[in-house]
């Protein structure tokens, strides 16, 4: 009787932690329907004026401009530094290497909050630095490089190395090996991490917050918007974009990821 009602149990407590997380995120898309400026419910009526006043909103244009600039030049730098240092761990004995990684990491466990206001007094008072959508990518290339590691590791980690090895017999040089052998294996784990690292940086709020100068991102536009009730349907609006953009790159990401790695890889191999 216990094994019979133990996988209720779960399912019904998974149900109950999904509905919990993500209901409110749910209910986002429901009201950026709603005729009205106020937040109620049941709605007052249903319209898409939101949404043409948002398409036709020139800052927030602008400011999405710029969040598309930062995360395209984010997750290409992110996947090329991640790749490298992936290839690195991977693939050579380095001393103290569970060590080397643990400190890569650092920035998925330092409080936002904390990294923000280090990089701001490091771009200013050390640097001397203006704040621009440079200083911006910068702090956003610090926080998606662990992402990109962590992808790129267990896509490494479990191809045939024989296979490098035997283009390296064959008279290939080392950038051959790398242009012949070594990205069309592991493809599917850089277009999953440029995808992630696109998405992490664009919807990030606290380091564009602090590191921004007078042109912000699109996550900084939206808070701005908060103070202004006449403003709040837009917001709605936007952030139903801005979510359904974000499952589809991060679900988009996991499948491309899952392309041809054993179900036995994992990161968590490395430092084991």
């Amino acid at each position: 009787m216990a094994n019979v009602l133990k996988p209720t149990w779960l399912g019904l407590y998974a149900f109950c932690f999904l509905i919990f997380l993500y209901g409110p995120v749910l209910l986002l898309p429901l009201f950026s329907f709603n005729d009205s400026i106020y937040i109620t419910f049941p709605l007052k009526g249903f319209t898409f004026d939101w949404y043409r006043q948002m398409a036709q909103n020139q800052q927030m244009i602008e400011a999405l401009k710029a969040s598309l600039k930062v995360a395209t030049s984010v997750s290409l730098i992110c996947t090329c530094l991640g790749f490298i240092a992936a290839k690195a761990v991977t693939q050579f004995t380095l001393p103290g290497r569970a060590l080397v990684v643990g400190f890569l990491m650092l920035p998925l466990v330092i409080p936002s909050l904390v990294l923000a206001l280090a990089l701001l007094v490091v771009v200013r008072k050390l640097l001397g630095l203006d704040l621009s959508l440079v200083t911006v990518a910068a702090g956003h290339v610090m926080l998606c490089v662990p992402f990109s590691m962590l992808i790129l590791i267990s896509r490494l980690e479990g191809f045939d190395r024989s296979l490098e090895e035997a283009a390296y017999d064959l008279g290939d040089s080392t950038f051959k090996v790398l242009y012949r052998v070594t990205l069309p294996l592991v493809w599917p784990a850089i277009v999953s991490s440029l995808l992630l690292c696109f998405t992490a940086s664009f919807d990030e709020y606290l380091l564009a917050a602090f590191l921004s100068g007078s042109e912000g991102t699109l996550p900084v536009f939206i808070f701005s918007q908060l103070r202004f009730p006449q403003n709040l349907p837009g917001v709605l609006a936007l952030g139903s974009c801005i979510l359904l953009g974000s499952v589809f790159l991060v679900t988009l990401a996991e499948v491309v990821r899952r392309r041809g790695v054993p179900e036995s890889t994992s990161a968590g191999t490395l430092v084991s």
